[in-house]
Order: structure tokens, then sequence, then C-alpha cells
């Protein structure tokens, strides 16, 4: 008897859960329905063209896999040949580090050096057009306008200005001299880098009130520089984490320049860098697996230092 009791309970406090638990969905989704609503297109396209590929290689670089034949489960052999046997791809690291903090830095300093500069000046529309043009362009076709200043023959732009001022008597080969490639390279990309950073730090620049400034002369703040640390800085920390890790991002993305100047692979793998190593082992030779390895140690590498660059910039400092 006392079990048939507890029974009917049981169900009775079931009973009353149930429409309790309806009322709770129906004002959860009321709130955050349309929200979620608004977030699933951005969602699928993420999980589909971002998420599932990066699981994709991961799985896949513990494999050996041709594309033409099935994955072979291969173990950590792809990361110990990456990191004892494959000298170009230390050289290609090599390069590509050296390439990042040359070009990282300088592009994001002058991106907003010019965006501060030209906010204060009459014509910033004309001026930021001319600036962000660049980054419109391809970069192989940037390449191409480049390489008549390095051409190495007597009547490229640099070699005759160099030759005719008797600086030099021959012709200096700019993106055939290991020597010289690489310099090219950061030269080219550090130009074509000032585009959509500088443009982000403009209208950044242009949304801080001017009462702060007016405010702040009141303070004490007498010049531009202390405006600078004291209300643009910390006004633009979001802009700042954007070109920050747009910055990192095409800094260690460097690919399409590099082959275009130094061709691939380049003389002495002097141009080579992780995306061409990743780029010959997946297109090129096929190697599907190994490839895969050298992207999860890019990923890697930009993830690392994109979190880095929200630490610095996060608006909770």
């Amino acid at each position: 008897m006392d079990v048939n009791v507890n029974t009917v309970e049981q169900s009775q406090n079931e009973m009353q859960k149930a429409p309790q638990k309806r009322d709770q969905f129906k004002a959860f989704w009321n709130r955050y329905g349309p929200g979620y609503l608004m977030l699933a297109p951005f969602m699928i396209l993420f999980i589909i063209f971002i998420l599932l590929p990066v699981v994709t290689a991961i799985g896949l670089s513990f494999t050996n896999y041709n594309i033409l034949q099935p994955p072979k489960w291969a173990g950590i052999t792809n990361y110990r040949l990456l990191f004892t046997d494959d000298d170009v791809f230390l050289i290609a690291l090599r390069n590509t580090l050296l390439f990042a903090v040359v070009t990282g830095p300088i592009g994001f300093f002058a991106s907003f050096f010019f965006a501060w500069i030209i906010d204060q000046l009459k014509w910033r529309n004309a001026f930021a057009l001319a600036f962000y043009a660049p980054s419109l362009t391809s970069g192989i076709a940037m390449s191409v306008v480049w390489l008549y200043f390095f051409s190495a023959d007597r009547y490229g732009f640099l070699n005759n200005i160099l030759i005719n001022i008797g600086i030099i008597s021959e012709p200096i080969l700019w993106n055939m001299n290991p020597d010289t490639i690489l310099p090219v390279i950061i030269i080219v990309s550090v130009w074509m880098s000032m585009g959509t950073g500088f443009l982000v730090f403009l209208a950044g620049l242009q949304n801080i009130p001017r009462e702060y400034y007016e405010a702040a002369a009141i303070d004490g703040v007498q010049n531009r520089f202390q405006e600078l640390a004291y209300i643009t800085f910390p006004c633009m920390k979001p802009q700042l984490l954007f070109g920050a890790i747009n910055a990192i991002v095409n800094s260690f993305g460097v690919f399409d320049v590099a082959v275009s100047i130094a061709g691939m692979p380049s003389p002495n793998y002097a141009g080579h860098t992780i995306v061409a190593h990743l780029y010959d082992h997946a297109f090129i030779r096929f190697n599907m697996g190994y490839a895969s390895v050298i992207a999860v140690v890019l990923f890697l590498l930009t993830f690392l230092l994109g979190r880095l660059s929200m630490k610095i910039f996060s608006t909770d400092n």
C-alpha cells in the first residue's frame, strides 16, 4: 500500500514539474531565442569552415595521407620528422619568425602613427584612401610593381639610381641574392600591411569624444603625447587588439609576396616561409599528413601570440 502511495505522489510531482519546465523553456526562449537565431548562421559557417578544418588537420597530422589512399596511423612520427630531420622547415621557421618580428611591430605602429597623423589633417579622407589603396590590390600584383624597383639589371629603378650616383658599379641581384631576398620581401610586405589596421585605427580615433581631450587639458594634460598615453590608448584598446591580431596573422601567413619576388623554392631557401613549406608538401608533393603537422604548428604559433595580444590589450587592464 505504501508503495502505491509513493508511486502516485511521484507521478503527481512529475506532472507538476512538466508545466514548470515548459514555462522555464518558454521564458528562456523569449529572452534569448532571437539572439541565438541571429547567431546561428555565423556559428554554422564557423563550425564548417574553421572548427572542422582545424580538428581535421590535427587528426591528419598523426597519419600518413596522400589523398589517393586512406590515411594510415603514424603516431607522432610526422612531428618528430618535422623538428629533427626537416632542415628546410627550420629555415622556413627562422625566416618566418624574423619576418614576423620585423613586419608585425613595424606595420602595427606605422599604421597607428599614420592614422594618428592623418586624423588631425583637413583632407583626411583623401589621405586615408591613399594609405588604404595598396591593401585592395593582391600581393602578386604589388610584387610585380615592386620588382621594377628591385630589378636585377642595371635598368631597374633602384640599381639605376645607385649606379648613376656611383655607389655601386654593377647591378645588385635583389631578388636572387640570398642576402637581399628577405629584406626585399619585408619592405614590400610592410608597405602593403598599412591597410585594414590603418583604417580601423583611424575609425577608432574618430570615435573618441573630443570632450575627453578638453577635460584632460583642464586636468593638466599639456601635449599630444600625454593625450596618447592617458586618453587615446585606453579608449582604443579594442581597435589596438584587432590591429595586433591582424598583424600577427598577416606576418605568419606571408606566402604570395615571397613566392612572387623570390620564386619557389627561393635561392638557398632564403625566402622560404612556413606557409610556402606547407604549400610544397600539400599541393606539390600531396603529403597531406605532413602538411597538416606544419599547419598545426602554424596554428599554435598564431593562437598563442593572439592570446598574448588579448592579454596585453584587454579592456579589463
